[in-house]
């Protein structure tokens, strides 16, 4: 004899239930310990922001290195309320404009996904957004970039692949083959979801942004640093950003001159990034991956 089927009342009892979050589950999920909301913009966010600001001017290397990383790392600590202030203090800079500036950030924010993940980029991204006057938003692009069409994937793959190879090399293939002990998957998703259509840079861009070689591995700099507790993959894109100078790749239409990429990919403007993205995670505080305390 068969199982019966439940009621009809009773399944659409059960359907109205699961729209429904009892009140304890609500609570759980919004308990203070696991911090389920934004990190605000402290009060002294503003003088930090313009401090990095300043001291870019003084070292004469324009304004997309600092916005790059600043964006980066505000991203990577969740805090959206600060989005708005970097913007005003970049666009106030002499080689900026408020639409050019925000496309910029959109752009940075983006490209964190790679390395930390898709909630924070929407939340971000949302809050960002909603934060411009409409002078600003209406002017902003619509038209995506890198939807992916039979005719392209070629191209998008290669183009990934390219990337990789410039930041990895000589370990480029070891590198894939090691991944792929962990999980066959692991670079094929890898290489296919974020190097080729995410981290590399579309050639169409539809008036979006475009970051650059130099400026994509100081943003993967700036998130693994602000993250806290990646220090392997820190170091690998510090060596990633020395070898687009070595390489060359570093010399790209729109990018950054010559003299400012020789100075970023040195031990000094090495440590001017890990140093200015310190400086904002000290301020916002880290979130992402609290070390350990040790046991008594």
């Amino acid at each position: 004899m068969g199982r019966l089927s439940p009621p009809t009342n009773s399944r659409q009892a059960r359907s109205r239930n699961m729209a429904k979050l009892s009140n304890s589950l609500k609570a759980l999920i919004n308990v203070p310990f696991a911090r389920p909301g934004p990190t605000p913009a402290p009060a002294v966010m503003r003088d930090v922001l313009g401090s990095i600001a300043s001291d870019a001017v003084q070292k004469k290397i324009g304004t997309r290195p600092w916005l790059a990383i600043s964006t980066a790392a505000t991203f990577t600590l969740n805090s959206p309320d600060s989005l708005p202030i970097l913007h005003a203090i970049a666009s106030s800079q002499r080689d900026q404009n408020q639409v050019q500036t925000a496309e910029f950030m959109r752009e940075v924010g983006l490209k964190c996904i790679s390395f930390n993940g898709i909630p924070r980029t929407i939340n971000c991204l949302n809050a960002f957004y909603a934060s411009l006057p409409k002078t600003i938003t209406s002017r902003l692009s619509t038209s995506s970039s890198r939807a992916p069409t039979p005719s392209n994937l070629g191209d998008v793959s290669a183009r990934g692949r390219q990337l990789w190879d410039s930041i990895y090399a000589p370990f480029e293939n070891k590198l894939v083959d090691k991944l792929a002990l962990s999980h066959p998957d692991l670079p094929v998703h890898i290489l296919n979801c974020h190097y080729g259509p995410l981290l590399s840079d579309p050639v169409e861009r539809n008036g979006l942004a475009s970051t650059g070689r130099v400026l994509t591995s100081m943003v993967a700099i700036a998130c693994l640093r602000a993250q806290t507790g990646v220090g392997p993959q820190v170091l690998s894109h510090v060596f990633g950003l020395r070898k687009a100078w070595e390489d060359g790749s570093w010399r790209e239409k729109n990018g950054e001159s010559e003299e400012v990429v020789e100075w970023l990919v040195g031990d000094e403007g090495l440590e001017w990034i890990l140093s200015t993205v310190d400086r904002i995670a000290e301020v916002l505080g880290s979130n992402f991956a609290p070390a350990r305390e040790a046991k008594l």
